[in-house]
């Protein structure tokens, strides 16, 4: 007579397979000194910095040298400085209030041109480079391996009253004596556009570059015209790149202050960056300028905040 088969579950494992609770816990003192050396960089190149720029802030002022005597205890700082800066920029009067609109639309017609001219090429090589994609990429990095001061420098000998430009529109029979440079307010926002719009291209095509080519056919499939496909499917899977090349663009913008001081040099056109600038660069106006960063960066810390929700939620989407 047979005898029954007796199926015995038990909790043993395949040989070979290792056991979880068998493996050796992680060495956190080894990952903690993985991590000290970046640490330790950023709390003396950034923290202390930063540190420094709320004690001149809320420190006062040596009337004898004009200069700044910081003031590191934080129950003894005072908001002299700041009452100041804020009159400065909402009282009668205000200088600093013009100027900050001022920034505001130059840096937003510049991103929008940023925009409508990175687009088209990035959406060009993540597309339709094929084979030549690889060389359309060290295109779009070669800027990145000039500083952007010489590139500045390069298009004061473009945009010079007997520069490359002026002479190509009087080749042309156009008016060849253009001061470019007089103090226009559309050179300070091209030349942000064109300091700053590799980063928006190089970010667009890392997102263009990843979305799902099945996803584009199956709109052709659904009788979408290129156009509708483009608008219904692509355009709003870029949304994500479009927003993290504009903060990448945008924030710098906002502070900037070389471009405007190369390419036009006059108080019509001063941006925000200037008037920082000018501040710490003038005695006995130091706090102000300390202040007036720190309201800047206080401005800016609202669209992180969007950025980091709007990326979170895209995640929690697509999981």
């Amino acid at each position: 007579m047979a005898m029954p088969t007796v199926l015995r579950f038990g909790t043993g494992r395949r040989n070979g397979e290792r056991k979880t609770a068998d493996r050796p816990p992680q060495n956190k003192i080894f990952f903690i000194l993985l991590a000290a050396p970046g640490i330790i960089w950023l709390a003396l190149l950034f923290i202390v910095p930063f540190y420094d720029v709320f004690a001149i802030a809320g420190g006062r002022l040596n009337f004898l040298t004009e200069s700044p005597v910081p003031v590191y205890n934080p129950l003894h700082w005072s908001h002299a400085t700041l009452f100041t800066t804020w009159h400065d920029i909402f009282g009668v009067g205000s200088f600093a209030l013009p100027i900050i609109w001022r920034t505001l639309w130059y840096t937003a017609v510049a991103a929008g041109l940023c925009v409508l001219i990175g687009y088209p090429a990035a959406y060009f090589v993540a597309r339709f480079a094929g084979r030549r994609k690889a060389l359309f990429l060290v295109l779009l990095i070669a800027p990145f391996w000039i500083s952007y001061m010489m590139r500045m420098l390069a298009w004061i000998d473009l945009l010079q009253t007997n520069g490359y430009l002026n002479k190509l529109l009087g080749a042309v029979g156009l008016p060849g004596q253009t001061d470019w440079l007089g103090g226009k307010w559309y050179t300070v926002v091209l030349g942000l556009v064109y300091g700053y719009i590799p980063y928006l291209i190089l970010v667009l095509y890392a997102g263009l570059d990843r979305i799902d080519g099945s996803l584009l056919e199956a709109g052709r499939d659904l009788g979408l015209s290129r156009a509708r496909t483009f608008v219904k499917v692509t355009l709003p899977l870029s949304r994500q790149p479009i927003l993290t090349g504009m903060l990448i663009t945008v924030l710098p913008m906002l502070g900037d202050y070389f471009t405007n001081t190369l390419l036009s040099g006059t108080r019509g056109t001063a941006m925000i960056g200037n008037v920082i600038q000018g501040q710490l660069a003038t005695n006995g106006f130091q706090g102000e300028g300390a202040v007036l960063s720190l309201l800047l960066l206080a401005v800016l810390v609202a669209p992180m905040i969007y950025y980091v929700r709007a990326t979170a939620r895209s995640a929690r989407e697509a999981s």
